[in-house]
Order: C-alpha cells, then structure tokens, then sequence
C-alpha cells in the first residue's frame, strides 16, 4: 500500500480543504491469487473518476478490466469482487497473459478507513485493514493500529467481531489472509513498519545507498559519531545518530526488521558494530572490505569472543557480485543483497574462514612468506608454479631470460623472478 500512499494523502488532502464535491476514488485490493501472478495479495490500485490510475492489481494483464469495474462501482457506490481464473492455454483472452488466477475486489474508498491506516503507516505501527468482501456485509471494513480497532465502517456492527478476528490472524501472521466468517468472506491486509536499513559510517557509498533505500520503501539510518562525516548536509532527510555504534543502536533499537551495513572500513568503528549487530536479532548484518580485510576482521572478531555461528551470518564482502564499481553501483549491489535476505532469497553464506587464501586472489604477505606455499623458485629467474597458479593441464615450459615473459604461455603462468 505504500506505492499509492501519495495518492491517498492527496485524496484526504482535498477532502479536508473543504472541496464543495469532493472526487470520488475507487480502490482495488487483490484479495486472492492462484499460480503465477506478479502481484500476491494485498497489492492495490486507486482508480480516479477520469481513469487516472495509481499502482497495479496484476502489473498490466488484467487493469483494463479493473478500471472499467471500478468506474460501474463509482456511479452506482456498490462494491463488486472480480475473479480472474484462467487455464494458461486461454491467457490471453481474459488478460492474464502470465497464466493462473486472482481475485480483485472493487470499492469506494471510505476515507475514514484510509484516514485511520494512513495515520498508522505515519506512527511506524502495524496496520490490519479488513474488509467483507461478499454477502450482505461487502464493503463493510475495520482498521487495527497495534491491535487496537480504530474505525469501523457505519452499520458494520455485526460484522464486526468477524473483521476483528481476521484482522488479529492477519497481525499475529503479519501477512495478508483471506477467511470465510458468519459475516461472510473477509480479506485482511497488513501494512508492517517499514525495514530499517542500519548504515555504519557516513562514507560516499552510504550516500547512494540512504537514497535507494528510501527508494524502496526502507527506512536509513546513520550511525557515525563524527561530524564531518554525519552531517544533515550530507545526508538529507536521513535519520541521523552520532553516537558509537552500541549506543547508536541502542537508541534506534535492532528487530527482526533491522539490516545492518557496516561500512566505514575503520575497525574502531565496524568491529563493535558487527559484534552488536551479530548479537541481534537484525534479518541481515554485512561488512565492506576486501576479502583479506574480511579473513582479517574475522581474527579480530574471533580474538573478541564471537562465536563462529555468529560469524555465519555475517555477509562479506557486502553485497551481490554484480560487479560494481562506483558507489551507485556498489550501493544497488548491497540493497539487492538485502532485499534477497528480507524475501528469503538469499543462499546461506559460505563458512567463515581465515587461513587460506581463494584461488584466484594474490596471496597475502604473511602467506608468501610460508615455505613451500608458491613451489620452488627457479635460481635463475625462472617459471615458479605453485597452489595459486598451477595450469589446469600440462604445459611446455622453456627458460626465459631474467625479467621476460614468454608469449606462447598463458598469462596465468608467465614466468616472474624473485
């Protein structure tokens, strides 16, 4: 519901400034879907008097419909259920070019009910809107902020035991449900707070990524004590705690909605940071840094007394591999990591491991100096061939003067003198 939260605030708006005919505007909820659809249940679409449109019901396959429903339903102030059930065979005919089915329920929007679920999505409190869909009840709805019933429509009293009890099943479960009542079918959709993305030091890249994910729907927040780097100029609009991290997060308060980004590469800052964050019951904990800053950060943390289920969670270096470059990038790389953790999406993180280099990053200084570890340098300068880059098959190896580099070998192994 918040992709049409605009729209509805304006809708109040003219409403409250006193507009002698105040416009009429329909809203379409999808109540129930079967098989493929890009939209579940929940997902909804304003529809003006003039066909102006916010939002979707189906991303496009069945909104022609909806917006031709949606008009009968303004001039008549009757609500109306729309089933579109089809065979993928038969798609096209109906719209549904995706296959499967979902049902659409049409009706004058009330603004009380939109009035009180705005004022609930505002305070950053869970919102349960349950409506009757069917029967003698259809389009008799309640609103539910924190479990506390904030509206019912006029003469809705005898429905209104069933709406509650819908809407209580749908705040416990936090997900839209549908269910068959006394009163008749009851849809009920929930509007949660908003995630809360947690951004470790006020860097370039924490710039681009507070703006996607407000773009998202998330809420930034930026912890960095210092000044220079946490400032409103910097960060327009962002929700801003200059404290260190354990009192910075305290103060905002990690939940299951919480994701954590750790960024300032400082490990006076990152280190108390990830020990918190690990320690919490946040959806997502992620550090940037190279993979050697990694296995190094992971030794810190270790000396520090994490444990290694708790390292398991921790995301590094952040981000999908997408291969990103600059900070826009980089920032979409780490939101699209986060979005995939939220929706479940997201494989589990290999195991922490700090003793071996990977395969194809250059080895560290302290893992040159083992003996052994490169294969035996030639005296002359010649080919050194070890673990890290040992052909996949044999090769024909011919002795090179001091410093060149034979051409008839792949680059993985030209030769290089000690």
């Amino acid at each position: 519901m918040r992709d049409i939260a605009p729209v509805l605030d304006r809708w109040l708006s003219a409403r409250t400034d006193g507009a002698a005919s105040p416009t009429p505007l329909a809203l379409a909820t999808v109540t129930r879907t079967w098989g493929s659809g890009p939209r579940r249940p929940g997902a909804r679409m304003t529809i003006g008097p003039a066909a102006e449109i916010a939002g979707s019901v189906s991303g496009g396959c069945v909104e022609a419909n909806v917006i031709e429903a949606a008009r009968e339903v303004l001039a008549s102030g009757k609500p109306r259920l729309l089933d579109f059930a089809v065979a993928d065979e038969l798609a096209w005919g109906v719209g549904l070019a995706c296959g499967g089915a979902l049902s659409v329920f049409v009706e004058p929007a009330d603004p009380g009910a939109v009035a009180a679920a705005r004022a609930g999505m505002e305070a950053r409190e869970p919102v349960a809107w349950a409506v009757c869909t069917g029967g003698e009840h259809a389009g008799q709805g309640a609103v539910f902020r924190g479990g506390e019933r904030r509206f019912l429509s006029p003469g809705a009293a005898e429905a209104a035991e069933a709406l509650g009890s819908v809407a209580a099943q749908s705040l416990a479960a936090g997900t839209p449900q549908s269910a068959d009542t006394p009163a008749g079918p009851v849809f009920c959709d929930v509007v949660l707070p908003p995630e809360t993305l947690v951004m470790v030091g006020g860097v370039h890249i924490a710039q681009s990524l507070a703006r996607l994910a407000d773009t998202l729907g998330y809420r930034p927040v930026l912890c960095d004590p210092r000044p220079v780097f946490a400032s409103e100029s910097r960060f327009p609009g962002v929700e801003i705690v200059g404290d260190w991290p354990e009192q910075a997060f305290a103060a905002v308060g990690l939940d299951a909605g919480c994701a954590v980004a750790a960024l300032t590469h400082d490990p006076k800052l990152d280190d108390p940071a990830l020990r918190s964050a690990l320690d919490s019951p946040a959806f997502y904990v992620g550090a940037l840094g190279s993979r050697g800053t990694h296995r190094r950060r992971l030794a810190r943390l270790r000396e520090a007394g994490v444990p290694e289920e708790r390292l398991a969670r921790l995301r590094a270096p952040i981000g999908l591999p997408i291969g990103a470059r600059s900070p826009d990038q980089i920032a979409l790389s780490i939101m699209a990591e986060v979005v995939a953790a939220r929706n479940g999406a997201l494989p589990a993180a290999p195991a922490p491991r700090s003793e071996e280099p990977r395969p194809h990053e250059p080895p560290s200084d302290e893992t040159r100096r083992r003996p052994g570890r490169r294969g035996a340098a030639d005296p002359a300068g010649g080919l050194v061939i070890g673990p890290g880059n040992r052909p996949a098959g044999p090769v024909a190896v011919r002795r090179a003067a001091p410093g060149a580099v034979p051409r008839a070998l792949p680059r993985e192994i030209r030769c290089r003198r000690r």
